[in-house]
């Protein structure tokens, strides 16, 4: 193999190593966001519950002073009756007291609706604060997984740019800056091995001569297609074999060299 692409196929390899990383890395933010949504939504129900039971104390609470306020009034009512002067006054001061009394049934009878409401409330708050304990400690066992995830993540980036920082001092300026250039251009994959005949950059058939040509590895050799720099990963080949794989034919097609 040319002594010049070794270094590039480390560089390479670091580098998809690097974005693989990167790209988790922008990915633990949803992770986290979407293990805490379950504990949001109960903490939502929660608040929306502990609202509702409010109200609904302050209304009983409302209803049940309506009662003791007309308690007194109808009280005040019956201490007249004795200083009634005609039965005709008797009697409508009787419907009265009895119109009262009526409606303080219907009162009564919505502190009872609200009563139950207050119990079904209390009961969903303290279910409520169940499901939120559960919540809790599994968004926070996750919140340490992910936690641990991005500190082994970023340990291994900072290596990984240590490294990668030795390497690229070893490599010729001019070949650095084409392969930076290749990387940018082609999704991150400045470089592309050939097995069987394929360029795995582009997944392309590439020509015999240009095959046999890669696996001397004495020239830099560019795909035809999509202009990765090609290696051979196998064994070197002897020069008869490459000469016999190398044969001209009239549809051979040839890759760019430097």
């Amino acid at each position: 193999m040319n002594p010049q692409l070794r270094p590039l196929i480390d560089l390479q390899a670091l580098d998809l190593r690097m974005a693989e990383i990167k790209d988790s890395q922008r990915k633990l933010p949803v992770l986290l966001e979407a293990a805490q949504a379950p504990l949001t939504e109960i903490i939502k129900q929660l608040t929306d519950l502990t609202a509702l039971l409010e109200t609904a104390t302050k209304e009983r609470r409302s209803l049940e002073k309506d009662i003791e306020a007309h308690d007194s009034q109808t009280e005040k009512m019956r201490t007249r009756l004795s200083e009634l002067k005609t039965n005709k006054e008797y009697q409508a001061h009787l419907f009265e007291i009895e119109m009262a009394n009526k409606k303080k049934g219907e009162i009564e009878e919505r502190i009872l609706v609200y009563m139950e409401k207050i119990e079904q409330q209390q009961k969903g708050i303290t279910e409520a604060h169940a499901k939120k304990a559960e919540a809790e400690k599994q968004f926070v066992g996750e919140k340490a997984r992910l936690d641990a995830q991005q500190a082994a993540l970023t340990a291994e980036l900072s290596e990984l740019e240590q490294k990668h920082k030795e390497i690229a001092a070893g490599v010729e300026k001019g070949l650095l800056t084409r392969y930076a250039k290749l990387r940018a251009s082609r999704k991150d994959q400045a470089l592309a091995p050939v097995r069987n005949g394929i360029c795995f950059g582009c997944k392309l058939q590439i020509s015999p001569q240009l095959v046999a040509q890669v696996k001397r590895s004495d020239a830099m050799l560019f795909c035809s297609f999509c202009g990765r720099l090609l290696y051979w990963e196998g064994e070197p080949v002897s020069d008869a074999a490459i000469s016999s794989a190398a044969a001209p034919r009239p549809d051979d097609e040839a890759g760019e060299s430097v």
